[in-house]
């Protein structure tokens, strides 16, 4: 590595943000770019420790102590060169992904792990800045026609590598602009939507079609792709999500969370909310569910002007530390403060909501709720709980966002009409060996086959799918797979 001794030398140092109160006026990303000489010290923290860890910790299998390397001697060509070999959209995941890289990194056994993501993002944003991203189309075209269903991580990723290997890639989109979780699930504040735009500009000057408004099985013919494309890739996520089904669910002020951020997305960017606005201002908002969209619905709930933001999860707390349970390098479940939490919320674990309370209207206006003690089994795991006796209590709210996750993609209309088979989850039935569903020439990828995960796990998938469906149309593929890596 460039030095050898750099991590005995330089401590983890984070980009620094914009101040909460001002940040929670604008829509906008509020992180800086670390120096250049800073950027140098962190990517000099690599220690050149033999088993890269952080390469297996990570879904796409980034080659990361090279571009590392490569960013300490300052050869950012190379390093976007070697990124790219391995992901699509470092410029997506320098953003949003968790990095499990990171719990992997072998420094971060006693000491604070390499800033990995935040190198990568620094990577992608000056390759950009100094000319080398351009669009590469392809030079042979294979006459092969692959319709692409859903433009999320996955959808883009199938689409992006498919098109490498020559065949004509057209995009299907049910909504107004392509992007899936990326532009109408996750906040302007974390991924402002003109990174999104950028790279799908990218994509159309290759070769890539998007078709946007076009729903499949409903005002877009199942039999047309059929007849038309020699296959088809599944990557319409998993967009079912999970309900509280308690009494007073019908009040009016309870929802869904991403119905509440895909609404704030569509202002940001001037687009028409065509149903009733879902608006956090002057109210007290419940947060139920403890992970990175309800997070999301606290930070845009404070944008909003809410008057309280509370955030509840009936789990226990997570330590903060590791445990003999979660032993490096697996990822570890730990308390996560996110931006959003510093920018003001309370927080609770443990609380188990019973009903939700209306006024004579059906407005909401309260919450039952009461703590919850749970039994842990032998490996750690909270395995059953009990409610605590004199816990139970209203506490006033006129806005519940459920953020509890997804159960499985929408059966009703493609699925359904094409007859795919299902997991014993939901999912669509296709193997991590084939991608392949009981239909030969329909594959399936990303969160609708393996269910709800991360933005980094559904562009490895889109990726390893498009392995897949190269094979099936030519028989074999030169697209590079996550355990047969080739960069420049």
């Amino acid at each position: 590595m460039g030095k050898v001794t750099g991590f005995q030398e330089y401590d983890r140092v984070a980009p620094t943000r914009e101040e909460a109160t001002t940040r929670v006026k604008h829509y906008g990303e509020f992180l800086n770019e670390l120096p250049s000489q800073e950027l140098n010290r962190q990517a000099a923290r690599c220690m050149d420790c033999g088993v890269p860890f952080c390469q297996s910790g990570c879904p796409l299998g980034n080659v990361i102590p090279e571009f590392n390397d490569a960013v300490y001697q300052g050869k950012w060509e190379q390093a976007a060169n070697i990124l790219l070999s391995t992901n699509n959209f470092p410029e997506f995941t320098g953003r949003i992904c968790p990095a499990p890289c990171e719990s992997a990194c072998v420094l971060g056994i006693n000491r604070p792990p390499v800033s990995i993501e935040e190198i990568e993002k620094h990577i992608i944003e000056i390759a950009f800045e100094k000319g080398y991203i351009k669009a590469k189309a392809p030079l042979i075209r294979t006459g092969k026609k692959v319709a692409v269903i859903g433009s999320g991580p996955a959808g883009l990723a199938a689409a992006a590598q498919l098109n490498k290997a020559g065949h004509e890639v057209t995009v299907f989109e049910r909504d107004d602009a392509p992007g899936g979780l990326l532009r109408y699930g996750i906040p302007d504040f974390k991924l402002q939507k003109n990174v999104i735009d950028r790279r799908i500009d990218l994509m159309k000057e290759e070769g890539i079609v998007f078709k946007c408004n076009a729903n499949v099985g409903e005002n877009v013919e199942i039999s047309t792709l059929l007849r038309d494309f020699n296959a088809l890739v599944l990557a319409g996520g998993s967009t079912i999500p999970r309900d509280l089904p308690i009494e007073g669910r019908s009040a009016k002020g309870v929802h869904f969370a991403m119905d509440f951020l895909k609404q704030q997305n569509k202002r940001v960017a001037n687009r028409e909310v065509v149903v009733e606005d879902i608006l956090a201002t002057g109210k007290n908002v419940i947060v139920i569910g403890g992970g990175d969209t309800g997070s999301d619905c606290i930070g845009t709930s404070n944008r909003h002007g809410a008057k309280s933001v509370t955030q509840f999860e009936i789990m226990p707390m997570p330590p903060q530390t590791r445990s003999s349970n979660m032993p490096w390098p697996t990822y570890p479940m730990l308390l996560k403060n996110t931006s959003s939490h510093e920018e003001g919320a309370q927080r609770a674990w443990s609380v188990n909501t019973k009903n939700f309370i209306a006024d004579e209207n059906g407005n909401l206006k309260a919450l039952k709720v009461v703590d919850v003690e749970w039994e842990i089994d032998a490996n750690g795991r909270p395995v059953k709980f009990t409610e605590v006796a004199g816990t139970e209590r209203d506490l006033p709210c006129e806005l519940v966002l459920l953020a509890m996750g997804f159960l499985h993609p929408q059966k009703e209309g493609l699925i359904e009409k094409l007859g795919i088979e299902l997991d014993n989850r939901g999912n669509v039935n296709a193997s991590e060996h084939t991608y392949q569903t009981n239909i030969a020439k329909i594959f399936a990828a990303g969160d609708a086959r393996r269910g709800q995960s991360l933005v980094v796990w559904a562009i490895s998938e889109g990726r390893e799918a498009a392995r897949k469906v190269d094979e099936y149309l030519m028989g074999t593929t030169k697209l590079a797979s996550r355990d047969a890596v080739a960069y420049a």
